[in-house]
């Protein structure tokens, strides 16, 4: 589970870059290991930990990407970013936050081609309709690596999308 980076630092999910640092500042002064030396050890070890989870906070909540991530709850500190991952989350969070400006609807016909656009732009790999449907693939992907097709069969159109070997 991911510890609560805003509650670490003492700020809210709207705190601007400099209150974050700010907040940063006053609680790495404070729990600094340096501060607490002269202290009963089982204390100075505390400190430590909770210097290095202040640390944590800050090194995601003063990175743009890492924030949004974190706001969005898909950031896993174990886990290394995947750069074309990263790239397609941001898109697909930008979307999100202009529809919810919107206050629309969308139909699905109109998310599938929002998505399809934005594979494309990611260089993804997806395939729209069924196993026989047509497929976009990045310059990784070899054909047959997903059991679909490079064009589309002429006798049906695509209707669906279903991403490629992915579950």
């Amino acid at each position: 589970m991911v510890a609560d980076y805003y509650a670490e630092l003492g700020v809210g999910p709207n705190a601007s870059p400099e209150e974050i640092r700010s907040a940063y500042r006053k609680q790495a002064v404070r729990w600094h290991p340096d501060k607490w030396r002269r202290v009963p050890p089982e204390l100075a070890e505390e400190a430590k930990k909770r210097f290095q989870k202040i640390q944590e906070a800050y090194s995601v909540l003063s990175d743009g990407r890492k924030r949004k991530w974190y706001n969005a709850g898909l950031y896993d500190p174990s886990e290394q970013e995947d750069e074309g991952l990263c790239d397609f989350v941001e898109e697909l969070l930008s979307v999100m936050t202009e529809v919810r400006k919107e206050k629309r609807t969308y139909g699905l016909g109109e998310l599938q081609n929002m998505l399809s656009e934005m594979m494309a732009g990611a260089g993804g790999s997806w395939c729209s309709g069924s196993a026989g449907g047509a497929c976009r693939s990045s310059k990784r992907a070899r054909v047959g690596d997903h059991g679909c097709p490079t064009e589309a069969p002429k006798s049906r159109p695509a209707t669906t999308l279903v991403k490629v070997g992915g579950v």
